[in-house]
């Protein structure tokens, strides 16, 4: 290895790719061998010979659940994009080999945070500044130049949007990530290189996944939802939206089959799930 490399995994499993130059392959044949991860690349090594991938090629990271028939050889792998190619790779423990993956990805680097730049659906006159990604488990720690430290856990994750916005006077890519801060939903935006800030909504996109909900709510049901969004306390509900306390009471109890809602200590104390934040910030862009 080069000055400055480290092996960080060193496994057996499969890879194959599945999209060349932009075309979708019909020859899926999985590859057995070994599966090597330093801090600098991917090395995928089988008996018809050998594959580098460098980390900084790497656009995005999805998958782990196998999907398709095609490729029912593995029960979950990981896809990697690289430009116009696609490749998947089935590490044997893959939970763990992907933990590694995205750290070597994302860990000490440099970005501009904007915190909170959305606070309770009320966009806010937050600076953009300077800041530091580590990965911890299934959360990401940002540490930013002012001294204010942000955590942004998977499984609260609400939403993650890759958008083009102009950052410090330069046409910049931003990740705009929503999430929780003592039950108020809050939008932080991340902004670096094109790899990076995709590479990290692909981390914090699984919390987002796991929230989506394909459910119809009823007028009363959005009512209470968007309440709550806003920051209403859960006893203050009733008089805000015009209801009585036990249709309300009715309405929390349904949202928590749907897992919108959590209880939080009393029958009529909730608050949002990641998903019920993301159907009501859908809402609040819709009016």
């Amino acid at each position: 290895m080069s000055d400055g490399e480290q092996k960080l995994a060193d496994t057996n499993g499969k890879f194959v790719q599945v999209v060349k130059d932009g075309r979708k392959r019909n020859d899926i044949d999985w590859r057995a061998g070994r599966i090597i991860l330093s801090n600098k690349r991917l090395v995928l090594v089988s008996n018809e010979g050998k594959r580098t991938i460098p980390l900084s090629k790497i656009t995005s990271i999805t998958g782990r659940d196998n999907v398709n028939k095609a490729i029912a050889k593995v029960s979950g792998y990981l896809s990697l994009q690289v430009g116009p190619n696609v490749t998947l790779i089935a590490p044997q423990d893959i939970e763990a080999f992907e933990a590694k993956l995205y750290s070597a990805l994302l860990d000490q680097t440099v970005v501009l945070v904007k915190h909170p730049a959305v606070e309770g659906g009320v966009v806010q006159d937050s600076e953009w500044e300077k800041g530091r990604l580590k990965i911890d488990g299934d959360s990401v720690d940002l540490a930013i130049a002012s001294g204010s430290f942000v955590e942004l856990e998977v499984e609260d994750v609400g939403s993650a949007e890759l958008e083009t916005k102009t950052v410090m006077d330069s046409q910049r890519r931003v990740a705009e990530i929503e999430h929780t801060i003592e039950g108020t939903s809050v939008e932080t935006h991340v902004s670096g290189s094109k790899s990076d800030v995709s590479v990290l909504a692909s981390f914090v996109r699984r919390g987002e996944q796991a929230g989506e909900v394909d459910v119809e709510l009823s007028k009363e049901e959005n009512e209470v939802l968007m309440a709550l969004y806003t920051g209403v306390s859960p006893f203050q509900i009733p008089d805000f939206v015009g209801m009585e306390i036990e249709q309300v009471e009715e309405i929390y109890d349904r949202l928590i089959e749907y897992g919108i809602l959590e209880p939080v200590r009393t029958r009529r104390e909730v608050q949002l799930e990641a998903r019920g934040r993301s159907i009501a910030g859908e809402a609040v862009d819709d009016q």
